[in-house]
């Protein structure tokens, strides 16, 4: 006689972020179906009456503040993701045993109790590149490459479950329900946002690709019409806010500094480039990704100062950014030496390869262990910058962002750097650094990433040309507890220009007790800088003094 213990689902339809509907609601119970908890979701003909290609994500939360999917992240929700092709209106995606999920590893790793469900879709589309290569890929709509938000994206209602110990159920789910346009903000005396279509990138990718810019314009800009402005380039994640968090209610302290008087007058650029892979490009060529430095700095930025009173010489164009915009801006001012003036970067991603959040990409056989003679260890990812403690392992980050998307298709970290830094893989999409179900790194992919885009090497190469370009130019601030450890490369960028025998004093490098998130001041200081630099280094004749009132 049998006494195996099956699964009855209760399951509710929450209206967020109405939290006593929760309780309110009756349940319905769901006969047992199959022998093994499963998932099985389908979207409508409204959605689409045509096949859909794309991923089908089941997320799972136990808070029911906001939407399962709202808690994607590093550090949230169960999620599990399977590849579509070509499916049709109501045909099934199934999750099952086999069905690879983050954090627990499978549908039967979850611990019984009672949880939030809800199924999404992100929809790819066919891209036929310049390159001969046909590949799919999900199609930024101005969101900035995040599937959990991106217009024409669907999901399903949230629903309630209860998962016993010994789960014998199919939980049906439909995709419904159709993440609508962004509302891109109005333009104020302020603000003002350009986009346009890139020439290049359109070419590369075989459909219309667009590239923007949201632009702060100084205190008196109209009222000064005779007067020209050096041009601040602030890099970083796609955003359409203005630049430097810039508040038209005068009501932060960059903000009131941006209207005090006597204050250096810049025109502040933030550059919109999403790819689809990324929220942005990294603002380089690469053979992934396309022509994303030319659409830059030979489509974008002249109109932005044919549009705007921008002074268009390197002297006053100068670099900025954080973290991703932290690489972005020092990688321009190295690889675009003549086209601007000087980069203050703060936590660059990997300036040097030998540290890639923990990963030593030339020396290492495996991006999740390091070995040893008789032992190996974790590499570690993620940690606390107070306390050092773990976060996340090697491992754990790359199958977060495999469960996200295959092919390089996850719009994570990790993956946008092996888009932007690798080659093209012989089925058209990024070839990887490393194995993500082993571990196990490809020698020749790795010296494809350090010819190409490891920094110090590129400048150790090139450093008779590239360092008497470069003087006083290259400013570095990072905390020496960042989370992801992109103080090793740092250090290591800094042990090459200022070590012994290097005639090119290029400029300063600035460390704090801190993690990701140091600066050592304000950003109104820090125009304040760059305003001096600007003064300092401009040729004879250049009026520097039009813009300070």
């Amino acid at each position: 006689m049998s006494h195996a213990i099956r699964l009855h689902v209760v399951i509710f339809v929450l209206a967020f972020p109405a939290v006593a509907a929760l309780a309110a609601a009756a349940p319905a119970e769901v006969p047992p179906q199959t022998e093994s908890l499963r998932f099985e979701v389908s979207f409508p003909a409204s959605y689409s009456p045509d096949p859909v290609t794309g991923r089908m994500f089941i997320i799972l939360a136990r808070k029911d503040d906001k939407p399962p999917r709202e808690q994607v992240g590093r550090y949230g929700v169960q999620i599990f993701g399977r590849d579509f092709s070509a499916l049709r209106p109501g045909e099934k995606v199934i999750f099952d045993g086999d069905t690879l999920g983050y954090p627990a590893p499978s549908l039967s790793d979850l611990t019984p109790g009672e949880y939030i469900v809800q199924a999404g879709l992100n929809k790819y589309t066919r891209f036929d590149r310049a390159d001969g290569h046909s590949i799919w890929m999900h199609m930024d709509q101005w969101e900035g490459q995040r599937w959990t938000r991106s217009p024409g994206n669907a999901f399903s209602e949230p629903r309630k479950i209860t998962i016993s110990p010994h789960p014998d159920v199919a939980v049906d789910l439909t995709t419904d329900q159709v993440i609508p346009p962004i509302e891109i903000p109005e333009d104020t005396a302020w603000v003002k946002r350009i986009k346009i279509q890139s020439r290049r990138l359109t070419e590369f990718w075989g459909r219309p690709i667009h590239i923007g810019a949201v632009i702060l314009l100084p205190k008196g800009y109209e009222e000064r019409p005779e007067v020209s402005y050096p041009t601040v380039y602030a890099h970083g994640h796609f955003s359409l806010r203005a630049p430097f968090r810039f508040s038209e209610k005068l009501d932060n302290e960059f903000s009131g500094a941006w209207n005090s008087d006597r204050f250096p007058r810049f025109i502040a650029v933030t550059i919109q480039h999403p790819t689809p892979y990324f929220d942005d490009s990294y603002a380089v060529n690469s053979a992934n990704n396309g022509p994303y430095g030319d659409a830059i700095h030979e489509e974008l930025i002249p109109e932005i100062e044919r549009r705007f009173r921008c002074i268009p010489e390197s002297y006053a164009r100068v670099l900025t950014g954080g973290s991703t915009g932290g690489w972005e801006s020092f990688a321009l001012q190295v690889l675009y030496p003549d086209f601007y003036g000087g980069t203050w970067s703060f936590a660059p991603d990997p300036l040097d390869f030998r540290n890639v959040e923990g990963i030593n990409i030339y020396e290492y056989d495996n991006a999740f262990y390091k070995e040893y003679e008789w032992y190996r260890v974790p590499i570690i990812n993620t940690r606390n910058s107070d306390t050092g403690e773990i976060r996340l392992t090697s491992r754990q980050r790359i199958t977060m962002e495999l469960v996200n998307g295959t092919r390089g298709r996850s719009g994570g970290q990790l993956d946008v750097w092996a888009s932007v830094f690798g080659p093209v893989g012989e089925d058209g999409y990024t070839r990887p650094l490393f194995d993500k179900r082993t571990g196990e790194i490809d020698k020749e992919t790795a010296r494809y990433w350090k010819e190409n885009y490891d920094l110090r090497h590129i400048m150790e190469t090139r450093w008779e040309t590239l360092g008497p370009l470069l003087v006083d130019k290259l400013h570095v601030f990072c905390g020496r507890m960042d989370n992801f450890y992109l103080n090793i490369g740092v250090q290591y960028m800094e042990e090459f220009l200022t070590g012994p025998g290097n005639i090119y004093k290029t400029g300063t490098f600035t460390y704090g007790p801190g993690g990701h998130g140091w600066r050592p001041l304000s950003t109104a200081e820090l125009l304040r800088r760059m305003a001096a630099h600007i003064t300092a280094h401009a040729p004879e004749g250049a009026d520097t003094k039009a813009w300070k009132y």
